[in-house]
């Protein structure tokens, strides 16, 4: 045991330390809030209808819905992009967002929402309500950018009621797909 503190001690173990930051890239937009669907994917909905294949971007915005950035998050397929919500969020938390919105492409043109975009909608406006960074809206653009699909414009976005326990004996530390598999039973 002594000789692994001495090993310790003599540098034969490193630990790298690392650092995440933001990097600031040619800006797309202006400084003007947005306020609807409709200037979302005016200013943003171009750039993302130059896309070949599925991107996701989150905007991240201030508490006045003026646009801080946008992170392209995922670059996926033709026809499918995937993100988790810890890369959705990392700029979010890192720029210091109050709100954000993302914002998908389907080249083909078709701004139906698949079953995974529902899906993943679904799981960040949970996730985003336990961060304290709203899901203000997902938009989908497409083809030709005359046309989108706004999650919140067809009222599929709220924000949910979530209640934490004040008792630590009633909180249910297993996960939530744990639980539900439990229920199925």
């Amino acid at each position: 045991m002594a000789k692994k503190v001495n090993a310790t001690l003599d540098n034969d173990f490193s630990l790298d330390v690392v650092s995440i930051r933001l990097v600031k890239d040619a800006p797309i937009f202006s400084e003007r809030p947005f306020t609807t669907p409709e200037e979302v994917a005016g200013v943003l909905g171009e750039v993302m209808c130059q896309f070949d294949r599925e991107v996701i971007a989150v905007v991240n915005l201030s508490s006045n819905l003026k646009p801080i950035n946008v992170h392209f998050a995922s670059v996926g397929a033709l026809n499918e992009a995937m993100a988790h919500p810890r890369e959705l969020l990392k700029a979010s938390v890192l720029s210091n967002a109050s709100q954000m919105l993302l914002m998908h492409n389907h080249p083909s043109g078709n701004l139906t929402p698949s079953k995974a975009d529902t899906m993943m909608t679904d799981r960040m406006i949970k996730v985003c309500e336990l961060m304290g960074i709203p899901l203000v809206d997902h938009i989908i653009v497409g083809g030709d950018n005359r046309e989108f699909f706004s999650f919140k414009e067809k009222g599929m976005i709220s924000n949910p009621n979530i209640t934490l326990n004040t008792d630590y004996r009633n909180i249910d530390f297993r996960s939530p797909l744990i639980a539900e598999q439990g229920k199925a039973r």
